[in-house]
This record gives structure tokens, sequence and C-alpha cells, in this order.
């Protein structure tokens, strides 16, 4: 199963809603970076992805999005491909 790597903050409604979508589709380890402990991370984020907002999700070193990019590859059918690479 690929990595799952998530930007995320200790606050976030949609960054829980996303770990229990993962957690549901089998990923059993998230590897959670909380940009609200380290603002150096945020920065790290924003140039990485080009968002400001929290979840951003990688699987793998494919950039998902945020949750409702994630819901979308799911609903698509395409979550469980991405994450069998």
């Amino acid at each position: 199963m690929s990595k799952v790597t998530m930007y995320t903050t200790g606050f976030c409604p949609y960054c829980l809603r996303a770990e229990s979508l993962l957690q549901s589709r089998g990923v059993a380890e998230i590897e959670k970076i909380r940009i609200d402990l380290e603002p150096e991370q945020r920065v790290a984020m924003v140039k990485k992805t080009g968002r400001r907002t929290v979840p951003q999700i990688y699987i793998g070193e494919t950039h998902v999005g945020g949750y409702d990019d994630l819901a979308q590859l799911d609903h698509k059918g395409e979550l469980a491909q991405l994450l069998a690479i």
C-alpha cells in the first residue's frame, strides 16, 4: 500500500473526515504533518502544493488535494487504485 502523508492541524474537521475515509479504505498509517505546531511546515506545504488550506493529502508522490478531492476520487473508484500503487 502507498504511503499516505497529510498536512493537518489539531482542530480541522475535514482532516478528521479524510483520516476516517482513508482508514475505511484500509490505510493503517498516515504520516501527519501538524502545521499548527510547526509553522515552518505551513510554509513548506504552501510552497509544495500551492494551497493554504488543510488537509493536503499525498498518496505516495501524488498530491491528491484536500478532503473534497479525496472523496471525489473515492466516489469515482480511483482511490483504491492510487492506494494500491
